[in-house]
């Protein structure tokens, strides 16, 4: 079994930055692929970017290219979202998700656990 808690939503302005926190307990044995999704009121769960096990392989969402940087500190066992430039459209509770192996695709149900979610806000 894994926990993971997210950490470091909050309320900002367009424009500004925010990083977001996941960390990781209890199953350490094996890799995980990890990754976040987000979920505005109304809409699908939908995906944000992955990392492999090793950080090695990163994939984002067209919408979040080049603006958000996922990574991961695997002696933390945390890994992050660093958020910058953000729109109004970015608003959502955003969600860490982790599955056993290297790598993993985009769909939620690829993954096996998951964060509580924490809230972005990003007013105009």
């Amino acid at each position: 079994q894994v926990q993971l808690v997210e950490s470091g939503g909050g309320l900002v302005q367009a424009g500004d930055s925010l990083r977001l926190s996941c960390a990781a307990s209890g199953d350490r044995d094996i890799g995980h692929a990890m990754a976040w999704f987000r979920q505005a009121p109304g809409d699908v769960r939908e995906f944000v970017a992955k990392i492999s096990w090793n950080g090695g392989a990163t994939y984002y969402a067209d919408s979040v290219k080049g603006r958000f940087t996922i990574s991961r500190d695997n002696a933390k066992n945390t890994m992050y979202l660093q958020m910058d430039r953000l729109k109004p459209e970015d608003t959502a509770v955003y969600s860490c998700a982790a599955v056993r192996g290297y790598d993993a695709g985009l769909s939620p149900y690829e993954y096996t656990y998951w964060g509580q979610g924490t809230q972005v806000t990003v007013s105009s």
